[in-house]
């Protein structure tokens, strides 16, 4: 699409119109004179269609049938040709000049003065191609035998129609900006220049109607060369004393900066051209990002756009620079000049600068989703052994994908439990002896930090200090692989104990195992026995967010079928509910068909199913909570903030923003989180400022809450600058209801005889 937006004097704005609208009659009849000459050599040629027909013979009566149809059809097609081409050249001769050229049906209706180009643009009198020239065509080649020579020619006017030129004028004209928009089909070569003369022509007929040609959006590349030659030196003048330098924009508005240079590749030539990408890559990338308008809705909402520390990271921004990156690599395949890295390192770029949490959309007024673009972008980088990751990424993912209960174990101890304590062993050291600290307003990321830099933020933060010892299924020895776990207490077992299935996740089991623990003695206290999925699981989000789409995929099914072999195993059970406490795992199991699972089942999370069971503590000890809601908000029944509010016996205050944890995303992008942290911690400031006048949490006197495993380490690292303890909601129900000795207490009921094994 060409744009070409003009000012226009309000008093000359109709004047333009109709000259644009004399343009557009001009290139549709031109379009249409094309279609006539193809169709004539189409005829006049040996007309292949009609010889291969079934009811064609070769003898001299067919002969002489088609050579008639033929000639009948010359005969229209000259006629309408010659009628049109002069409707075209004499648009401003009065119409009652030429009678023979208009119905009759509407001579009366023609006004004195009126010409040719009036008529038409009143519509009174067209120009159509279907009335005088499909229709006749098809009624002289009319016949089942000869359907191929219509399509012949359908399809003739289909290709010539799609080059068809014609300008769209649009947005506030009525202030003087008239959007002059041509569009056009970027491999069609002879449309572009012919839409490089329509140009041309926008522009003379703007200055001449006393207008100019930098409108709404300024000059650039594409108008240079209608600027004339006092103005340019104007401007260099200009631009010499004030930035002598050339920082800002260096080179434009001067000569030599025009499109002489310019190149722009073909997003049609995909499928012929794209080497390196798969086409299906390229395109599907492209339709992705293609409808954005570039309002700029999305910024607000977007957690990496922190215009305090870096404005280039909105979702508009990214879309914009995801274009470019398609044009180079188009650029460079086109040109076979092979691609560069860099390229790829842009790409890196702006995947990175994403928490994948799907926010952009909802403000979108074209539903785009940069959450699901990024996660394209690492898909593809990936496939090509070009994502970029680090050592802390890869051994989180090692940790997540690994199943066999000793090999966990092992990692838990030294990469979760070690690695975590050696963490804040680092911080303190570098607070209390090394005085380097990063400056209170983060840096920009246009690309990705030195190791040193990145350990610098790294350390920026102390992970969670205080962790158990194990996770949950070493805790309640149930790492068997071959076994379901159901758990219920046998003081309330009756024949309409109701039955769930428990999803507990990775991050509530291995990391934090007293939410899945917590939630296993809630449901354990409701009375409701609770099936829990043999061995360690991992949903697959994880690894379909980071790119790595095929580990995902299996994850996803191989899960799917365990589930099936479970429901099969345990078909005397109506499971009508499966739970999670966890927003990633549920926006993945939305997509697990559990209805075909456990037929006529819900998916709910634990906070909203105790909500449903009444459960309800009372706040005697006065504290005050703020609650966290995940970017990927595991309550989609119920208000999350009402659900907290109900649970906790009082009002809970909803805090905003990213906590900047997104999964591994902190650990790969450290440097990115410490932006993101600039907002959340202000956020978390002021909750604590409107709950007790003051921006540090003393005494414990308010709590944060969150719902989110990964949420829960991510908030833990503000505790040293707010004071305030990170918990789960879940979590806070289990010890205000059971006591603070809830987890052991819990532990030794449940070993003793609250469990069932059964074997898969």
């Amino acid at each position: 699409k060409i744009n070409e937006d003009v000012v226009i004097p309000l008093s000359g704005l109709a004047q333009y119109s109709e000259e644009i609208e004399r343009i557009n009659i001009e290139l549709s009849t031109a379009n249409k004179l094309k279609m006539v000459d193809e169709v004539l050599d189409y005829i006049r040629g040996d007309m292949s269609e009609a010889r291969h027909a079934t009811g064609f013979d070769d003898t001299d009566e067919s002969h002489v049938i088609m050579e008639a149809k033929k000639q009948a059809a010359i005969s229209q097609l000259q006629t309408s040709r010659q009628r049109w081409q002069v409707i075209i050249s004499n648009l401003d001769e009065p119409a009652l000049r030429h009678r023979d050229l208009v119905d009759e049906d509407i001579h009366d209706s023609i006004g004195k003065d009126e010409t040719l180009f009036r008529l038409l643009q009143r519509r009174v009198m067209r120009i159509s191609y279907r009335d005088s020239i499909e229709s006749p065509l098809k009624d002289i080649f009319a016949g089942q035998d000869i359907q191929a020579v219509r399509d012949k020619l359908d399809k003739i006017h289909q290709d010539c129609r799609s080059s068809r030129l014609f300008i769209a004028t649009h947005m506030h004209a009525g202030d003087g900006n008239v959007h002059t928009n041509i569009p056009v089909n970027s491999n069609d070569y002879d449309m572009l220049h012919e839409a490089e003369r329509v140009v041309d022509r926008i522009m003379a007929l703007a200055i001449s109607l006393g207008g100019v040609i930098s409108g709404e959006h300024g000059i650039g590349i594409t108008k240079f060369q209608y600027l004339d030659d006092r103005t340019i030196d104007e401007f260099r003048v200009y631009k010499n004393k004030v930035d002598p330098n050339g920082h800002f924009n260096k080179g434009k508005l001067l000569s030599g900066a025009d499109l002489h240079n310019a190149y722009t590749p073909s997003l049609r030539l995909v499928e012929q051209e794209a080497l390196i990408l798969e086409a299906s890559e390229l395109g599907d990338l492209n339709n992705a990002i293609k409808d954005c308008l570039r309002c700029g809705k999305c910024k607000p909402v977007c957690t990496t756009h922190i215009p305090r520390a870096n404005l280039l990271y909105s979702p508009r921004n990214k879309i914009l620079a995801t274009g470019l990156i398609l044009e180079a690599f188009l650029y460079e395949e086109q040109t076979r000049r092979g691609i560069s890295v860099r390229h790829f390192d842009e790409m890196n770029d702006i995947a990175d600068h994403c928490t994948i949490c799907h926010k952009c959309e909802s403000p979108c007024p074209v539903n785009i989703d940069f959450g699901d673009i990024s996660v394209r972008m690492r898909s593809i980088l990936k496939a090509h052994g070009k994502k970029r990751t680090n050592l802390g990424t890869a051994l989180s993912m090692a940790y997540l994908n690994a199943t066999d209960p000793t090999m966990v174990r092992i990692l838990y101890t030294g990469l979760i439990r070690w690695g975590y304590a050696a963490q804040c062993l680092a911080y303190n050291f570098f607070r209390k002896f090394v005085p380097v600290k990063l400056p209170k307003r983060p840096t920009s990321t246009g690309q990705k930090k030195s190791v040193a830099v990145q350990l610098v933020h790294m350390l920026d933060k102390p992970l969670p200090s205080k962790l158990p010892k194990r996770p949950m299924r070493a805790i309640l020895d149930l790492e068997d692989s071959k076994t379901i776990a159901i758990l219920r207490d046998p003081q309330k077992v009756s024949e309409n104990i109701e039955s769930v299935f428990y999803f507990p996740g990775c991050g509530s089991e291995r990391l934090f195992s007293d939410i899945s623990l917590a939630t296993l003695a809630m449901l354990y206290d409701s009375g409701v026995q609770t099936v829990l999925p043999p061995g360690y699981l991992c949903c697959g989000y994880p690894q379909t967010s980071t790119g790595d789409n095929a580990k995902g995929t299996k994850i996803s099914t191989d899960n799917q079928v365990l589930f099936h072999r479970v429901a099969n195993t345990l078909n005397y059970l109506d499971i009508k509910t499966v739970i999670v406490s966890c927003g990633t795992c549920m926006d993945q199991l939305l997509q697990y068909q559990f209805d075909k699972i456990f037929p006529g089942c819900r998916l709910l999370d634990i906070h909203e199913y105790l909500l449903e069971k009444g459960i309800s503590v009372k706040n005697e000890s006065g504290d005050k909570y703020l609650y966290h809601d995940p970017c990927h908000t595991p309550m989609k029944t119920y208000n999350p903030v009402k659900v907290a509010s109900e649970l906790l016996g009082d009002e809970v205050l909803l805090s905003d923003r990213c906590c900047s944890e997104a999964g591994t995303f902190a650990i790969n992008r450290p440097d990115i989180a410490t932006q993101i942290r600039l907002r959340k911690l202000e956020e978390l400031k002021s909750g604590i400022r409107e709950l007790t006048g003051e921006e540090f949490a003393k005494h414990g006197n308010v709590k944060l809450l969150t719902s989110c495993p990964a949420c829960q380490q991510g908030l833990s690292r503000y505790r040293d600058v707010t004071g305030l303890e990170t918990d789960y909601i879940v979590v806070e129900v289990a010890r205000k209801t059971m006591g603070e000795k809830w987890q052991e207490d819990f532990i030794r009921k449940v070993t003793d005889d609250g469990i069932e094994r059964v074997l898969l």
